[in-house]
């Protein structure tokens, strides 16, 4: 087998909310309970991204009593929660994510900050992922491996959108990963679809992540059992 080419084992579907406020995020992850085992949430501070989202546009008691547990995440028995931090300065607020209740946390090679102290800060708490924007080199991950359970490629130009234009660059940059870091799972982010779907699990994906395809169709239910079933 070309070492290239994935796998056999199934590749893991993740729907992927960017929630504008909290009533946004329950209500879509009350859609997705029971279709899914693993939920994805954007989370953009408005600096290292444009524009925020939940839970900072504005100031959100939902957030503090989730903190404080007062109130468990939405589903928390049936799902696990992987929290995509696109922030700066990630040591400073990674904790506060795994007290919400994360099982992952991906932070972004691009952001500014102490993002080593902020993956050290996970060991043993929850699991960690790295991102990589479309031109950042693989060779990033190298000082962070020891840290990390997977790498998440963006396979889209802008990050911090949902229904951005897929870049098929990614499928080249998935072969060099999985032939560099054959250990570390792959995640592809951004303008995941059904068209491009097989050829990212062929090329070596081991999780699509796929927002706008499910959310924006016209039966989300629908849409994530047909990507289920690929």
């Amino acid at each position: 087998m070309n070492k290239l080419t994935h796998s056999p084992r199934k590749t893991e579907i993740i729907p992927a909310i960017l929630p504008v406020d909290f009533m946004d995020f329950t209500d879509k992850i009350d859609l997705m309970l029971g279709f899914t085992k693993t939920i994805q949430v954007d989370i953009c501070d408005g600096q290292f991204t444009p524009s925020p989202s939940w839970p900072y546009r504005k100031h959100d008691d939902n957030f503090e009593k989730l903190r404080e547990q007062a109130d468990g995440l939405p589903g928390w028995e049936k799902l696990d929660y992987e929290f995509d931090l696109m922030v700066n300065r990630p040591e400073e607020v990674v904790d506060q994510w795994v007290e919400v209740g994360a099982t992952r946390i991906i932070l972004h090679a691009e952001s500014r900050g102490d993002l080593r102290g902020a993956l050290e800060k996970l060991v043993g708490k929850a699991e960690a992922g790295l991102a990589l924007n479309m031109d950042t080199p693989v060779d990033t991950i190298e000082q962070y491996k020891d840290l990390i359970c997977c790498v998440q490629l963006m396979a889209i130009d802008r990050i911090g959108y949902q229904g951005q234009k897929f870049n098929e660059k990614v499928l080249e940059k998935i072969g060099a990963v999985r032939e560099k870091y054959p250990e570390l799972k792959i995640s592809i982010d951004g303008g995941v679809s059904m068209e491009n779907a097989s050829r990212l699990i062929t090329a070596g994906a081991d999780r699509l992540i796929v927002g706008s395809a499910i959310f924006e169709s016209d039966n989300p239910i629908d849409a994530v059992q047909k990507f289920g079933r690929l």
